[in-house]
């Protein structure tokens, strides 16, 4: 049985308008008239299989004269439903929910921050994919990395994976960096299946040890997160790229 129409290709629907057209009224409503998005990223919107921006999201309810709550109530459906929010409340805890998510990751890992330390997590990611070679992964740094041990994961993936490579169909390794330094930085893993957003620590001043683990709905919204994200970001993914990147924490722990 077919779908219903979503709203918001109810409302293209209605204009009679093709997937090229909410592209070219986008575009015209840009500044430089390029606004970046393409006709199947518009049907990805319209089917649910993609979350819009809160950008596009205000262009489109110009574009339609219809509220956000009405246009991408499709893609906002079972938000905050399903598996609650639970809190991780010490880096134990932390560590194994984050491991977690890497090892039942299937489909798509996006793992977002500068910070990382742990090389168990780090390894846990190498593993995976190793194991999985359709795994997509998706790595965004905000800013330089703080630790070696980062660093020196950045570059074992590229001995795991060559970012060049479509021998599955698709790019399976993308590594980037966003160097505004006005961006708030980012921490968070999340797969197709769910996602760990870790916090300041319950106890001390200094550390990220506690966190938020959410399910598949809202992980599916971070995943996106994590695309648009590295759409944004500075490619580094060549051996001198990430050699180049300076440490802000170069032997600390």
């Amino acid at each position: 049985m077919e779908r219903e129409p979503t709203p918001l290709r109810r409302a293209r629907q209605a204009r009679n308008w093709t997937l090229e057209d909410v592209v070219e009224q986008m575009d015209l409503r840009t500044p430089g008239g390029h606004s970046g998005v393409t006709p199947s990223m518009v049907s990805g919107w319209e089917l649910g299989r993609h979350t819009t921006s809160i950008g596009h999201r205000k262009t489109l309810c110009d574009i339609y004269g219809l509220p956000a709550d009405v246009l991408f109530a499709h893609q906002d459906e079972g938000l905050g439903q399903r598996a609650a929010p639970q809190l991780l409340a010490g880096f134990p805890d932390l560590q194994r929910a984050m491991v977690r998510v890497v090892s039942e990751a299937c489909e798509c890992l996006v793992v977002m921050g500068s910070r990382s330390r742990d090389v168990q997590y780090l390894r846990a990611i190498e593993a995976a994919l190793e194991q999985r070679p359709t795994l997509v992964y998706y790595r965004v740094l905000f800013g330089p990395p703080h630790h070696q041990v980062l660093k020196d994961h950045l570059l074992r993936l590229l001995r795991l994976r060559d970012p060049d490579d479509r021998s599955v169909g698709v790019k399976t390794l993308h590594l980037g960096i966003v160097e505004d330094a006005l961006a708030p930085e980012r921490f968070f893993c999340a797969s197709e299946r769910h996602a760990v957003i870790p916090i300041p620590s319950l106890t001390s001043h200094e550390a990220f040890d506690s966190g938020i683990t959410v399910g598949p709905v809202p992980a599916s919204r971070l995943l996106d997160h994590g695309r648009q994200a590295y759409a944004a970001a500075r490619r580094i993914e060549t051996v001198q790229q990430i050699s180049g990147l300076d440490v802000v924490r170069e032997g600390q722990r």
